[in-house]
């Protein structure tokens, strides 16, 4: 029996992964942290360097028992790295005691080497004032920030690749009020104010397609607009916004979904697409939706003093090809029918 030539197969077969090529192995890798990848490097010496290509940054703090420790690991990374490969994708996950300087300057990394896809996490009680200039990029075309993220409009915000944007529990403010407290001896980047209203943001994005506004404040107005003549896609969600009415401007807009928001204007005659999600009531209002084929309506709890209201509402869709309604909405239509039975007879 040929044993050398069974053993030759059994490694082959059993170490298929390190045969894969180095794109495919970095795509696998960037499932994980990169602190995950650089440890695979001790596996042989087909993997020792290949997180230093690695085009997916993926930075989580929580990973480290202390934030110096998470500094240097960040450091080592991107100091031993390939600086000749391009970042697709960064990942940045912030806990506690982080300095707005410590994440510019791995967002700046990142901005160097034509990110294109970035997702900034804060899992912190008190708030990161990031100023938005930070936000320059040529490249970027998908951008999330999530959690205690506390930062003025500014005008600088240059992002005209950027097709893709969510914001997630973010506050943002007209004015710039107080300096930031934590800011770095080393951060030299002045904050730029301006007065001009919140729709600088969206306005700054000329080829955004996709907005998602979740849980966001903008202080220091009474109404909020979005007016963009590219954005097809918009999420509204648990809109505790702090005005008193949103006003969504969008003329090729397609697609619309509005979760627990206060009193919402629609001026989108293109709308084809309409998800309501609401507690008590639908509060909206609109000038044109000749165009909309399907909408999705949910009132939790819908108030019967409100049931004419709601078919005020309703009447609105008559020209829809799909029409979903949930059971309370269908409870108060019977309370209405009922009512209008007991006043006839």
């Amino acid at each position: 029996m040929d044993f050398s030539c069974d053993i030759k197969k059994m490694n082959v077969e059993g170490d298929r992964l390190s045969s894969l090529p180095d794109d495919l192995i970095h795509k696998i890798l960037s499932f994980v942290s990169i602190k995950h990848a650089v440890e695979t490097s001790v596996l042989s010496s087909r993997w020792r360097f290949i997180w230093t290509a690695m085009p997916y940054l993926n930075f989580f703090s929580e990973e480290f028992p202390s934030l110096p420790e998470f500094s240097k690991a960040v450091t080592s990374v991107l100091s031993g790295r390939n600086d000749q490969i391009e970042v697709a994708s960064l990942m940045l996950s912030l806990h506690e005691g982080v300095s707005r300087g410590f994440a510019k300057r791995v967002m700046n990394y990142a901005f160097a080497h034509n990110v294109q896809d970035m997702t900034i996490t804060c899992l912190i009680e008190k708030k990161i004032r990031f100023p938005l200039s930070l936000f320059r990029s040529r490249s970027l075309k998908h951008l999330t920030l999530l959690g205690s993220i506390d930062r003025s409009v500014a005008p600088t915000w240059e992002l005209p690749a950027l097709t893709t944007l969510r914001l997630g529990y973010v506050t943002l403010y007209d004015e710039d009020e107080d300096e930031d407290e934590d800011e770095d001896e080393d951060e030299e980047e002045e904050v730029v104010d301006d007065d001009d209203d919140n729709n600088n943001i969206i306005s700054m994005c000329p080829n955004l397609k996709i907005l998602t506004l979740d849980g966001c404040k903008i202080m220091g107005s009474i109404a909020f607009s979005i007016c963009h003549p590219q954005l097809s896609n918009l999420t509204l969600k648990n809109g505790g916004w702090g005005w008193n009415l949103f006003h969504v401007d969008v003329p090729q807009l397609k697609i619309l979904t509005i979760v627990n928001c206060d009193w919402v204007h629609l001026s989108t005659p293109e709308l084809t697409s309409f998800i309501y999600r609401s507690g008590y009531s639908l509060n909206f209002s609109t000038d044109n939706l000749s165009s909309l084929e399907e909408v999705d309506l949910c009132i939790h709890k819908p108030h019967e003093i409100e049931a004419h209201a709601i078919v005020g509402r309703l009447q609105q869709f008559h020209n829809v090809k799909y029409l979903t309604l949930n059971m309370e909405i269908l409870e108060v239509f019977g309370f209405l029918f009922v009512k209008e039975i007991c006043l006839s007879s």
